[in-house]
C-alpha cells in the first residue's frame, strides 16, 4: 500500500515523496522515497520504546537540514533516518514528562562528550 499511495501521490505533480512505516508492527521501520527517478526504501531495526513523540517532525526537520546543507534528496532522506533512528535508540535514556516522551535529539552530542 505504501508504494501504491506514494506512487499516486507522485503521479499528482509532487517531486517526491516520503511514506513513513514508523507505525508498522514490523522488525525494521521502513520508509519509502518516491520519486521520477525511483523508489528507494530506507530501514532502521524497530526499537522498543514508548517516547516517540515528535518523530515525524524531528524527520522532516533533518532532511530540510541536510537539503539546506546541499545533499541531494536521497542522501537527505538517508541521513536524516540515521539521525533520528539514533534518537530514538537513546531515547530512553531521558526521564522527561509523562506518557510518550520526546525523542533523545542531542544523543549523538553527549556521547561525543562522554555525559551519557
Amino acid at each position: 500500500e505504501m508504494k501504491e499511495q506514494g506512487n499516486a501521490l507522485l503521479a499528482m505533480g509532487c517531486r517526491a515523496v516520503l511514506m513513513k512505516g514508523g507505525h508498522l508492527d514490523d522488525a525494521e521501520s521502513p520508509d519509502w522515497l518516491f520519486t521520477h527517478d525511483g523508489a528507494q526504501r530506507f530501514t532502521a531495526p524497530r526499537v522498543q520504546t514508548k517516547n516517540t513523540h515528535g518523530t515525524g517532525c524531528t524527520l522532516s526537520s533533518a532532511i530540510a537540514a541536510c537539503l539546506a546543507k546541499g545533499a541531494d534528496t536521497p542522501t537527505a532522506v538517508a541521513q536524516a533516518k540515521e539521525y533520528i533512528s539514533g534518537a530514538i535508540a537513546n531515547a530512553d535514556k531521558l526521564n522527561v514528562g509523562k506518557g510518550h516522551g520526546p525523542t533523545n535529539h542531542f544523543f549523538d552530542y553527549y556521547n561525543i562528550k562522554g555525559i551519557i
